[in-house]
């Protein structure tokens, strides 16, 4: 009680300018004089601060907990509040379309060179690694993967907005039936054309290739898409499912590999 009757002796002057604290009070007393021991005179101070409201005990406290020193301490010990995680998720909502393009450029990077590393560690070749592959991985993450799946997210939001079991499953079937099957032509099209092949070419690879590619995306992607649709936001969608397309590129990468359809007499 000594001590608050000292701070508020100290701080007397500040307290009465203060407009909130004019009004809960009205006016403040003059504090009493000093007279007799010092255990006396603390026991007078005891007495007059008594007489004060709660409200102006409350008032009191409120300036020393926000006094610079205390708000300083506050600061310095508080924990940083950004990192990479939010600047990623800020840059997804300011930036949606160029930041899915260059993650899914990395990840299709990712999964060409871990694939390469695969295949060269299992056939015993020793080869370095076929960086033009891996740059045409890359380009198609970056101009196709990405923007495609932030516009396809998008769109399939707006025509199922709900995220019950009916539109999930609804997603899962327009992914199966119209994405999927879109992108994966795409795929070895365009990196058949680029190492070269003729159209014909073109079309006997996507008759070897598309359908047991399309069977085994029916055995992955179906549990991969019913957690993206049911429990993942919109705009974090492309993320997620980049991130499940790692291990599905290894795959494709090794199918893009594979010899000429007239190479191996097929």
């Amino acid at each position: 009680m000594a001590a608050a009757a000292t701070f508020l002796l100290r701080h007397r002057q500040s307290l009465l300018r203060s407009p909130k604290l004019a009004r809960s009070s009205h006016s403040l007393p003059d504090p009493p004089k000093k007279i007799g021991s010092p255990l006396a005179h603390q026991l007078q101070q005891s007495k007059w601060l008594a007489r004060f409201p709660h409200s102006i005990s409350r008032k009191c406290k409120d300036f020393e907990f926000s006094s610079p020193s205390a708000i300083s301490s506050n600061r310095t010990s508080s924990p940083p509040r950004f990192g990479f995680v939010s600047w990623y998720l800020g840059m997804v909502k300011t930036r949606p379309v160029a930041t899915k393009t260059v993650t899914a450029a990395l990840i299709y990077t990712a999964a060409d060179l871990s694939s390469q590393t695969i295949v060269s560690i299992v056939g015993g070749s020793g080869e370095g690694y076929d960086l033009a592959k891996t740059l045409r991985m890359a380009g198609y993450g970056m101009l196709i993967v990405g923007p495609s799946l932030h516009f396809w997210f998008n769109f399939v939001s707006r025509v199922f907005p709900k995220r019950d079991l009916l539109s999930t499953f609804a997603k899962m079937a327009l992914g199966q039936t119209v994405y999927g099957p879109t992108v994966t032509a795409l795929f070895f099209s365009v990196n058949a054309g680029l190492q070269g092949e003729s159209g014909s070419e073109i079309v006997a690879r996507l008759k070897r290739d598309m359908a047991p590619t399309l069977l085994r995306g029916v055995m992955y992607w179906p549990i991969c898409d019913f957690i993206t649709f049911k429990f993942v936001p919109v705009h974090l969608q492309p993320l997620v499912t980049n991130s499940f397309s790692y291990l599905w590129t290894i795959y494709l990468t090794y199918r893009a590999g594979l010899e000429k359809v007239d190479e191996v007499g097929v």
